[in-house]
């Protein structure tokens, strides 16, 4: 999507200017991948107005491969808009109901895509989109289990497009088929009817081989892997410029150290560290760092507040 925000704080209708952005959470997840370094291929589709194309060119920029990204003349571009309320208040406004993205078809997925593939990462905002959508994604699962595709699940629910029983539901089916389920704490609760974080993973677990990462905010993050329950500190930072955007980038950082062959503890780590860095800017990709950066962050070497 295309998002639209202010930089300041109050409401939208009485806010003199807005930036456009791009974002969206597959997308996020595949820049923040892409610059740190991996191959990363984006399927989706976009009209073909301003918005869509300008989508296009930062994807192309970032070295993500579009061989399966379309565009449509048919529908047009699913937009978003941010609006501040308060420092801790944010509210999200939706245009994506028939977007050219909520038009996509299981038929659009060639099988061939997954020869070779390491991981497939879906989230809980595709099927959200489409009954379409919802049987693109499962149609993308079951290729993936075909060719031995580790599938990364972030549920990413978003209440404003669809019911909650449908939600609860679908999203279900979607994790018992997932080898990692990265969940925000009140995500992981919904999906569980569970308000204790250790039951929470131990009834989200549907096999003993699953991962479950729990992400908790401020609070550590939780990894629970063969029965073993870990907590992993979080990476605090002073100031929160915009939040939209941490889980995507914890995904993305997450499967960077799956990716280098890390412990599933030191992958949270990296997890902790990408979200740390997103949520101190404006905007969903903005603040994702270089492979150096990201490096250099991790080492903590540098210590002064300016750089000369």
């Amino acid at each position: 999507m295309v998002i639209f925000q202010s930089q300041a704080i109050g409401n939208l209708e009485d806010l003199p200017q807005i930036y456009q952005k791009i974002g969206g959470a597959e997308s996020n997840f595949a820049t923040g991948l892409a610059r740190l370094g991996h191959q990363v291929s984006y399927m989706s589709k976009l009209g073909n107005d301003p918005f869509g194309r300008r989508i296009l060119k930062s994807i192309k920029s970032e070295g993500i491969d579009t061989t399966h990204l379309k565009m449509t003349e048919s529908a047009q571009t699913g937009l978003l808009f941010k609006e501040q309320k308060f420092s801790d208040v944010m509210n999200v406004y939706y245009y994506r109901k028939d977007s050219a993205a909520s038009h996509m078809q299981k038929e659009e997925l060639p099988e061939d895509i997954f020869e070779g593939l390491k991981y497939l990462h879906v989230t809980g905002v595709t099927p959200a989109l489409s009954s379409s959508c919802k049987e693109l994604v499962f149609k993308a699962i079951e290729l993936a289990r075909k060719h031995e595709v580790k599938i990364v699940f972030d549920p990413n629910i978003r209440f404003k497009l669809w019911e909650k029983e449908e939600a609860f539901e679908v999203l279900n089916a979607i994790a018992v088929r997932a080898d990692y389920i990265l969940a925000g704490i009140e995500e992981a609760a919904f999906l569980t009817n569970q308000t204790e974080v250790r039951e929470i993973c131990q009834t989200l677990q549907k096999n003993a081989q699953q991962i479950i990462v729990i992400k908790r905010g401020k609070e550590s993050t939780v990894l629970y892997e063969h029965g073993h329950y870990k907590e992993i500190p979080v990476v605090n930072v002073a100031n929160i410029v915009d939040p939209v955007g941490a889980g995507d980038a914890f995904a993305a950082g997450f499967v960077h150290g799956l990716l280098l062959n890390c412990r599933h503890e030191e992958s949270v780590r990296y997890g902790n560290s990408l979200g740390a860095r997103v949520i101190q800017q404006y905007g969903d990709i903005d603040g994702l760092p270089t492979l150096e950066e990201f490096n250099e962050g991790l080492k903590g070497d540098f210590t002064s507040d300016v750089r000369r």
